[in-house]
């Protein structure tokens, strides 16, 4: 079976869309400033064992004593990498609730300004790999909010950590030596090698496999650099994956049934009562990133956006609290207004959004389920 860079589990379709699971953002610098203090190294005399053993084996798959020692050094067990592996909850979204994410506002205007400022470069990989520009500029966007969230976790203590752990021992064994392996060719020096807790790296987040595998030298200068402030490699990395993966030059991803320019294909409705979208092998492509319909529906609708498009025609229909979007929206404006932060008004009620709907409850001596409703609503009015 092929590992996709995606296959693992991670990605922003199952993690809320933030890059990354506990990713934290970076801060542009090297080494691990403001992480927490569980994914800072912590004594395991077992995983000193462990990485012991493993120097063996990485010497005898032709991993020198040199990189090693330079890899190692400073490096250790994370307790939160361990942690944040085993508490991965199976967590669907919405079409609807992914979407107000994934092209919220804030999303759409970055994105319009990243393309403005890299559109030569993001023109040229278009016109090298023929993938659409706007679409490589929406994985950018999705991945790590254009560059903004790249993750300050060292990847050989994060993916050592979870070789030793064992759950996947294999795989990021695999990882681990294929991120060495990148050390060695002189691609980047262990400091500035960070990533997600999962050792996912860069602008647009590759596993370190499918670094070996895709990564291009796009600026010329020796290194694919996919963890610089310039994200000229990390772009041309994208769209050599995607082209590689299918990316059929000049068509269209898909679209929105009965928009202007939808191409013909293959018709998909992944919420019930909701939009319904004409799809090509394009999209199939954008899958073997993130192996999920609404990721790929979100690159494509983010992308089209950039271009400048409009929002989707058909609506959603009300949740299964009976409320629509705007309700929803509406419901967290007054929240807030009543003293109980809702973390923003978007219309997701997300585990912030039903913390301050509970403490609400409570106040008014109700059960405090986090639940909403029409007549909670009503309520607040």
């Amino acid at each position: 079976m092929s590992i996709t860079r995606r296959h693992f589990g991670f990605g922003l379709a199952a993690l809320g869309l933030t890059a990354c699971s506990s990713t934290v953002p970076s801060s542009g610098s090297s080494g691990s400033p403001g992480l927490p203090a569980d994914l800072r190294p912590a004594p395991n005399a077992g995983y000193d064992a462990w990485v012991a053993a493993f120097r063996s084996r990485a010497e005898a798959r032709g991993i020198s004593s040199a990189t090693l020692r330079a890899a190692f050094r400073g490096a250790g067990y994370l307790p939160g990498v361990v942690k944040r592996d085993r508490n991965q909850t199976e967590f669907k979204r919405t079409l609807e609730d992914y979407l107000s994410i994934a092209v919220s506002d804030e999303r759409l205007s970055k994105g319009r300004a990243a393309f403005a400022h890299h559109g030569a470069t993001l023109r040229a990989l278009e016109h090298t790999y023929g993938v659409d520009a706007e679409i490589i500029c929406a994985v950018w966007g999705l991945e790590s909010f254009y560059g903004e969230r790249r993750g300050n976790v060292p990847v050989i203590s994060a993916t050592s950590t979870l070789a030793y752990d064992g759950r996947r021992g294999a795989f990021f064994e695999k990882q681990l030596l294929a991120a060495l392996r990148i050390l060695q060719n002189g691609d980047i020096t262990p400091a500035r090698m960070t990533g997600s807790w999962a050792g996912a790296m860069g602008h647009t987040q590759f596993i370190p496999t499918s670094y070996q595998a895709y990564a291009v030298d796009f600026t010329g200068d020796g290194r694919r650099d996919i963890w610089s402030e310039d994200p000229s490699d990390a772009l041309a990395s994208t769209a050599a994956y995607l082209q590689r993966n299918g990316w059929a030059r000049g068509v269209k991803w898909g679209g929105e049934a009965g928009a202007p320019g939808t191409p013909g294909g293959r018709s998909l409705q992944p919420q019930e009562g909701g939009p319904v979208f004409i799809v090509t092998g394009n999209f199939n492509a954008i899958k073997r990133y993130n192996n999920s319909d609404s990721y790929a529906i979100g690159v494509g609708h983010l992308a089209d956006r950039i271009a400048g498009g409009g929002p989707l025609r058909a609506s959603f229909p009300p949740d299964k609290y009976g409320l629509t979007k705007d309700d929803r929206i509406l419901l967290q404006k007054r929240l807030t207004a009543r003293g109980f932060d809702t973390g923003g008004a978007d219309g997701v009620l997300g585990p912030k959004s039903r913390a301050a709907i509970g403490a609400y409850q409570s106040s008014r001596g109700l059960p405090a389920t986090g639940e909403p409703s029409k007549a909670l609503l009503d309520s607040l009015n």
